[in-house]
């Protein structure tokens, strides 16, 4: 998760989740906050932002060097972060924030200040007036301007001189693409936004279902409900808002074996209409398997190395091509003296057997009845978003591009992401795997055991599920991934009982792997999650069906000595009933 690295994080990491309705579906929006008309503040900020910006380049016009693009880029959002434990409110925080990301270029498209290792000076950040106030908003922003056009002037001279001393780069594409205008404007309302204290209420019930499992050793519920309308002008012409909602609750349950094995299940709900929220009978049976799947895992043995059939569920299967292809399909990965450029050389070239195609749809918001987190309308850098067709048949065929060209794709496709404070670089939002030669997911099991028989293996292992991963792409690094599974089985060849194991990760090199592949389940899983990479945590999806792998290995996973407790919990804490603070 480090500039270089890219990580794939299941929604366990993301401390802002909301709570599902309990009695009724709309229960958390009872006596809701109403905020104010978006109408006029929408317009009072577009207003405000264009005046500022066709100000600042008119008067950055006067200067030597003068910017040839600048955009502002505006978050205002509202979010309700709720934590609870065994039945109490450990953190309950409504927060409005109100972002500002002033982008500059200096040069020209060919070569610009953000070049290389300068990328970070196109952009500066700051915080505006939650306050409609015109005058105040003007002012953050010009001083925000003025700072960013320090920045990047210096950095253009620096990128100045590092091109007269270095070697010409192999692939000497342009800093940014030339892209046509674009115009639009949400139409759509958003959700209610819902009250505080009765979600405060659903959230300790819904922690209190752990309260009667002991051997549960810790446990939290995360309730988040965030939205948030986004702003986007340029001096090319772009005017764009969106407005996005998110719902969300994720319930993180950990034990320890007795070995000092941290050992940890997550389940997680993400929702835009609050309707579609689960009951709170649906929370209670998933904290009762998550409970016994702690159990289990406590007593199972330790995974040894492993090289061998592997068959991966679903949601696995997404967390792998993720790791392994999705990152390093990514535009910018293609060009610069210090990424791995795996796939550069290999468009039109077969990287996965010809029954398979991977596409990456941020326009798809909902997939076989899963709501994806990786929809959007527009990305970060204004252009609309696109469906591409990333491999066709096994074929390689496309790179997911901003606005950062890479040699023979000279324009983005709509896949331009990033954080606030961060510079957009190519980034995944939908990937979906599809096979036109499907396998029904009992004969497949079928197919495994047959392919460990086939290798004289006494069993393979079965990949269930997965919580997340991260693969490596710079060139001074080993170009390889880690898959973190937590529900492990081994399947006997001889016919005895699937056996749980622990302790294992998923490991190896993408091109060496991805030619293992050998068939394909027929129903296919979503993943949902927050990646991590250089321009930040941005929401993503993975579909995929279940596969089978003719050969994977895993390695013994790194854990700490740390014994379990030695007290057991104190009396009255695993009696089933809900606290308070």
């Amino acid at each position: 998760m480090t500039f270089r690295k890219s990580a794939l994080l299941t929604i366990l990491f993301a401390v802002i989740f909301f709570a599902a309705a309990t009695v009724t579906p709309a229960y958390c929006q009872k006596k809701p906050n109403m905020p104010p008309p978006r109408a006029a503040t929408d317009d009072l900020l577009l207003s405000t932002m264009q005046k500022e910006l066709h100000r600042g380049q008119a008067e950055l016009a006067k200067q030597d060097p003068v910017p040839y693009f600048a955009s502002y880029n505006v978050t205002d959002g509202d979010s309700l972060v709720i934590l609870s434990a065994q039945g109490a409110i450990l953190n309950s925080t409504r927060t409005r924030t109100r972002t500002a990301d002033v982008s500059m270029r200096i040069g020209a498209p060919a070569l610009d200040n953000t070049h290389d290792q300068e990328r970070a000076s196109g952009i500066t950040s700051g915080q505006l007036p939650l306050r409609d106030d015109p005058d105040a908003i003007a002012r953050v922003l010009w001083r925000l301007t003025y700072d960013e056009y320090r920045k990047a002037r210096q950095a253009f001279a620096t990128v100045k001189t590092k091109s007269a001393v270095r070697a010409k780069d192999e692939d000497d594409s342009p800093d940014f693409s030339n892209e046509k205008p674009a115009t639009y404007r949400e139409q759509a309302p958003l959700p209610v936004f819902p009250e505080q204290k009765i979600c405060e209420d659903l959230a300790r019930r819904y922690s209190g279902a752990f309260r009667k499992y002991p051997q549960v050793e810790e446990s939290v519920v995360f309730l988040l409900a965030s939205d948030s309308h986004s702003y986007l002008v340029s001096t090319e012409g772009t005017k764009i808002v969106t407005a996005d909602a998110i719902f969300r609750i994720m319930i993180q349950a950990e034990t320890r074996a007795d070995d000092g094995m941290q050992l940890m299940r997550v389940e997680t709900y993400q929702f835009i209409d609050p309707a579609k929220f689960p009951s709170e009978a649906e929370i209670a049976k998933n904290v009762d398997k998550m409970a016994k799947d702690l159990s289990a895992l406590k007593a199972a043995p330790l995974a040894q190395p492993y090289s061998g059939p592997a068959l991966l569920s679903g949601r696995a299967s997404a967390v792998f091509f993720h790791e392994v292809l999705g990152h390093r399909i990514e535009g910018q990965r293609q060009r610069g003296r210090d990424e791995g450029q795996t796939f550069t050389k290999k468009l039109n070239e077969k990287i996965l057997p010809e029954f398979l195609s991977v596409t990456d749809d941020p326009t798809l918001h909902v997939l076989g009845g899963t709501e994806l987190s990786g929809f959007y309308r527009y990305d970060d850098e204004g252009t609309a978003s696109e469906r591409v067709e990333v491999v066709k048949d096994g074929i390689l065929k496309n790179f997911l591009m901003g606005r950062m060209p890479v040699k023979n794709f000279s324009n983005s496709n709509g896949h331009g992401r990033a954080q606030s404070g961060l510079m957009p670089v190519g980034r995944q939002g939908n990937l979906i795997v599809t096979s036109s030669r499907t396998v029904p997911d009992v004969q497949l099991r079928t197919r495994f055991i047959e392919e460990i028989k086939k290798q004289g293996k006494p069993y393979g292992l079965y990949f269930e599920d997965i919580q997340g991963g991260f693969t490596l792409t710079s060139r001074d690094l080993p170009q390889a991934f880690q898959v973190l599974p937590v529900m492990v089985w081994r399947v006997y060849a001889d016919g005895r009982p699937d056996e749980l194991v622990r302790g294992v990760d998923i490991v190896g090199t993408p091109l060496t792997v991805l030619t293992q592949i050998a068939a394909t389940g027929d129903t296919t899983s979503v993943f949902n999650g927050i990646c991590g990479a250089e321009s930040g945590s941005v929401p993503v999806s993975a579909a995929s069906p279940a596969i089978l792998f003719s050969e994977m290995e895993v390695q013994k996973r790194k854990y700490g000595d740390t014994r379990p407790p030695i007290l057991p919990p104190p009396p009255g804490a695993n009696d089933g009933k809900g606290g308070s603070n």
